[in-house]
Order: C-alpha cells, then sequence, then structure tokens
C-alpha cells in the first residue's frame, strides 16, 4: 500500500509540473498549504490530503515590480520637490506639465533624474532579486509570503507618496476649488478692447527687466526689507530714488504675488495681461497649442499695435514653460534667447551655464541690442529675463564677491543688485534715454528652501519693483499703495504717458491715479481664496471663445 501510494504521488507531480520529492517532512514539503500558513503539522505523503501550492504567476511579479517602481519615482519626486521649493502650488506643477521642459536647467533636471529614477532603480531592484531568489532558491510558499510582503511594501510608498502630494502641493485644497468656481476675475476683469486707450504722440520707448527672484524682503528692516543685512544694496537705492508706490512711509514697498502669478511665466503673464495664469485641467499641454490664449489682449499686444517694436532678450531657453509661445503670440517678439545667441555666434555651440547663459552676457548683449533697436527709429521695448539668481542658491559669476561669506545665494543677489544698477547708468547715457522709460521688477518670491527661512511668517514678502524715467504726465500719490503685480500691466502703460479710460486693465489698476486697486478693496486674504478656484471665463479666454458668445 505504502509502495502504490508513493507511485500514486509522483504521477501527481508528474501532471502538475513538480519535480519536487513528497518526502512527508514538512520542512522539505513545497506544496504543503499548510507550511505556507506557518503551521508545522506533519503531512501524510497522500495526495488526496496534500494540496498543492501554484507558484507566483510570473506577469503577476512583473506587475508588482512595474508599480514598485512608479510608486517610488512618485514618492522620491514628491520629497524632491517639496525639499527643493519653499512652496509650490498645484497650478505651476500642472503648467510646468502641460509644457515643454526643453530649456530647464540641466543641473536640475539631471538631479530630478538621479534622485526619482535611482530610488525607483534600487527599490524594484531590491525587490525583484528578493522574489525570485525564494521563488528559485527556497519553495513556492517562501515565494507566495515575499510577495505579500512586497504588496504590503508597495501598497506604502505608493500611499507616502500620494498623502505627501495631497498635503504638501495642496492637491485637496485644488480639487475642492475646481469644484466651486468663482466669478471673481470675471466681475472683476477690464477688457482692454472696450477701454479707450490713448498713446501720447511721441512715443516712449520701454526697457523691462524681470529679475529672476527678487524681492524687498532682501533689504534690510530700515528699508523695509527683513534682513538684518541689506543685501541689495544698489536695488535699494534705485527705489528711493525713482518710483516704487511707497509715498511718504520712508520705505521701499513692492508688490504682492497672488495665486497664478508665483513662477515666472505665471508672473509674466500677470504683469502683461493683468490676470493669473489658470488653465483648464485636463487640456492639451500649451506647447501643442497654435496660441496662447488667443483672442486675450496684453501689453505686447497694445504696443506692437502702436507701431513699437518687440524683443525679448533672456538667457536661458525660450521654449522652456511656453515662453515662447506666449511672446510669439501676443506682441510678435523677436526673441532673443540662449538658442538665438549660438545661432548668431554670440557664443559656442556647446556653451552652457546654469540656464544657458550668464546674466553678465545677457546685459552686454542687451547694450548691443539697444543700440541696434534705437537706430531703428521706431518706439521699442526691450523685455529682459535675468536667470543667475534662480533657485537653489544661484549661479556666481566672475563678477560675484564674497561679501556674505560662504552664503551663495546672498552674494548672487547681491552680484545682480549691482549689475542692473550699472546696467542702468549705461542706459542714463545714451542719447534715447530721455524718451526711454526703465521698469524693473522682481517677477516672484523666491522658491529657494532656506533663503528666507529666518523672515518672519508675519512679514509680508513683496517682490521688487522700481519705475525709472517715466513720463512728465504721472505722478504718484504720497500715499503707500497696496498692489498686486496685476496693476504693473496698466501701470506701465501709463508711465509710457498713455491715458487709459477707467484706469484700469486686466484685474489690474494704474498707480499713478487715485482709483484703489483690487488688494485695497478686497484684501489679500480674499483675491488669494477667489483667485485658486477654479474660473470659467479663464477656460473660455484659454479656448478663445471670450466674448463670442459660444
Amino acid at each position: 500500500m505504502k509502495q502504490m501510494n508513493n507511485k500514486s504521488a509522483e504521477e501527481t507531480d508528474a501532471v502538475t509540473g513538480d519535480s519536487d520529492a513528497v518526502t512527508g517532512n514538512p520542512e522539505e514539503m513545497t506544496g504543503d498549504s499548510e507550511e505556507e500558513s506557518g503551521n508545522s503539522e506533519e503531512a501524510t505523503g497522500n495526495p488526496e490530503e496534500t494540496k498543492q501550492v501554484k507558484p507566483i504567476k510570473l506577469w503577476r511579479i512583473i506587475l508588482l515590480l512595474v508599480i514598485l517602481f512608479a510608486a517610488t519615482f512618485f514618492m522620491a519626486g514628491a520629497f524632491w520637490a517639496l525639499s527643493s521649493w519653499s512652496s509650490i502650488s498645484t497650478d505651476e506643477l500642472l503648467w510646468h506639465l502641460k509644457t515643454s521642459l526643453k530649456g530647464a536647467n540641466t543641473s536640475m533636471v539631471w538631479e530630478f533624474v538621479l534622485i526619482t529614477v535611482g530610488s525607483a532603480i534600487l527599490a524594484t531592484g531590491v525587490a525583484a532579486f528578493l522574489l525570485f531568489w525564494m521563488r528559485i532558491r527556497k519553495s513556492r510558499a517562501a515565494g507566495r509570503r515575499m510577495f505579500r510582503i512586497m504588496q504590503l511594501f508597495t501598497g506604502l510608498v505608493l500611499m507616502t507618496g500620494l498623502v505627501t502630494a495631497w498635503i504638501g502641493f495642496g492637491v485637496g485644497d485644488f480639487l475642492k476649488n475646481y469644484m466651486d468656481p468663482s466669478a471673481f476675475i470675471e466681475e472683476n476683469y477690464v477688457n482692454p478692447q472696450k477701454v479707450k486707450i490713448t498713446f501720447p504722440e511721441k512715443k516712449r520707448n520701454l526697457i523691462f527687466i524681470y529679475l529672476e527672484s527678487m524681492e524687498v524682503t532682501y533689504m534690510d528692516k530700515e528699508n523695509g526689507g527683513a534682513f538684518p543685512e541689506n543685501v541689495i544694496p544698489e536695488l535699494t537705492e534705485l527705489a528711493k530714488e525713482n518710483e516704487c508706490f511707497a509715498g511718504n512711509s520712508g520705505k521701499i514697498n513692492g508688490g504682492i504675488a497672488l495665486p497664478g502669478a508665483i513662477w515666472t511665466m505665471g508672473a509674466v503673464f500677470g504683469t502683461t495681461s493683468g490676470l493669473p495664469l489658470k488653465t483648464p485641467l485636463g487640456q492639451n499641454g500649451m506647447s501643442m497649442n497654435s496660441d496662447f490664449f488667443p483672442g486675450l489682449v496684453t501689453m505686447g499686444d497694445i504696443l506692437e499695435g502702436q507701431g513699437y517694436q518687440n524683443r525679448l532678450l533672456m538667457g536661458s531657453g525660450a521654449t522652456f514653460g511656453g515662453c515662447r509661445l506666449y511672446y510669439g503670440s501676443h506682441g510678435n517678439f523677436a526673441i532673443h534667447d540662449y538658442d538665438y545667441a549660438i545661432e548668431v555666434g554670440r557664443i559656442p555651440e556647446d556653451y552652457f551655464v546654469w540656464w544657458g547663459y550668464e546674466d553678465a552676457k545677457l546685459f552686454e548683449y542687451a547694450k548691443e541690442e539697444l543700440t541696434e533697436m534705437a537706430k531703428e527709429g521706431k518706439p521699442f521695448q526691450l523685455a529682459m529675463q535675468t536667470m543667475d539668481t534662480h533657485f537653489e542658491d544661484g549661479h556666481s559669476c566672475w563678477n560675484c564677491r564674497y561679501t556674505f561669506g560662504d552664503n551663495k545665494y546672498a552674494n548672487v543677489m547681491n552680484c545682480s543688485s549691482r549689475m542692473v544698477s550699472s546696467f542702468v547708468e549705461w542706459v542714463q547715457q545714451q542719447d534715447f534715454y530721455e524718451n526711454t522709460t526703465i521698469i524693473i521688477a522682481g517677477d516672484h518670491p523666491t522658491m529657494d528652501k532656506n533663503f528666507c527661512e529666518d523672515v518672519p511668517e508675519t512679514y509680508q514678502r513683496k517682490t521688487y519693483f522700481c519705475i525709472i524715467n517715466p513720463a512728465e504726465s504721472v505722478k504718484a500719490g504720497t500715499k503707500e499703495r497696496d498692489y498686486s503685480t496685476f496693476d504693473i500691466y496698466p501701470t506701465t502703460l501709463a508711465a509710457l504717458g498713455v491715458s487709459i479710460e477707467g484706469e484700469r486693465l486686466g484685474l489690474g489698476t494704474n498707480l499713478y491715479s487715485g482709483q484703489k486697486t483690487l488688494l485695497e478693496q478686497y484684501g489679500k486674504d480674499k483675491m488669494s481664496l477667489e483667485l485658486e478656484k477654479r474660473s470659467k471665463v479663464m477656460e473660455d479666454m484659454f479656448n478663445g471663445e471670450y466674448g463670442t458668445g459660444k
């Protein structure tokens, strides 16, 4: 009878494809279901009483490893972003996911790849080794136990990434705001197409300098900043000697960046259209579109309509973040970016520093551009974007000093302050300066995680803003203005001597006028709350349907 049972067991193994011998010993039996559950009860060797454990199918192991790779990548990416940025909104994150990353800082991209992909490969590699080693070298039951452990681990990694992103990026608030639309923009928006805008007979030139991450915050407390020592003394003097709408306060004033305008492209959009950069959820990326908010009238459109030659000068690639598309479709700007510099031979083909080329080169090229544009005999706008002061810690060029010791970012900000001041002095010595207005604006508060960590939460951080040599027809009042970067749109035109019916464009108010800004009417908290919500009118603008009756 015993021989018959052994024979029967061998036949059963042959049918199931199991090559393991059934010895009756629970430590050596790989197919006993009681071994899988940890029960050491001795098996009888009877095939009817012995339930075979099937091996985990290969496709299930591969699927689990793929999910683990994706979950680890996502979690590492969330931790990297939140450790690098002081704050990042879901609007900003979605914007950059929609637009091209071409032209981004390669060191930052590689850092992201190293951390995310490296973490994902490491976690997946270890999991794969354990799963297959237990499956091949040990037993099927042990392989199943390891598979379940890896399932739990993968779930934990995925949950950690989701919770981190949900809280850190404000996904919950974003979804809540999306489900609760606001009519604030629609009720307060002033369409430039429906407003009479009158230019002076002799049109003024415009030099608009966007300073990456430049804030009033970096000044000392005596001048309205929050630092113990003034990091940007030259920019402080420029604001004192010119206009920053501080009135008689004795301190430097700046603009408040509101939701939709807290990153570079959002800031550019906000200061030239008076609107937050909000796009419909789920729409194709802007890089796939042929136009950028078709039908929207921006400052570039207005100046182009008045015969201005518009140029954009930047040391990075203009494709990144939708910049090229915006400037190209609103004002027909000639875009002289990093790629253009290579094309015309300003820099070698293999030259790449930080985001492209240094700001020191940018200001030298700006002198060439302005000299050339002034000879054309037409009014011009030269828009410039600096990049050395981008987080993290900025880029030190040959002009940088070690005034602030090993605080690299402070030294870079200080260097930028000196370069801007020197450039303004050069412009003031040129023949075209008399009829040229200079606007200097920080695009948004810095995203550097550590630079402003000692600034009290009660301190209102503001972007730097200064108007040099405005038209004689405008004069600021004695009262300090409470304004946002949206107000820069109509204020810039007013500084060129332009008359604006009603003194408002977009969500902005001409700061030279006595009319209240929306920030002065509603307050920052109210405006921020409303601007974070979904706006159907912005969706119509994005799709080119605003004012069409569709």
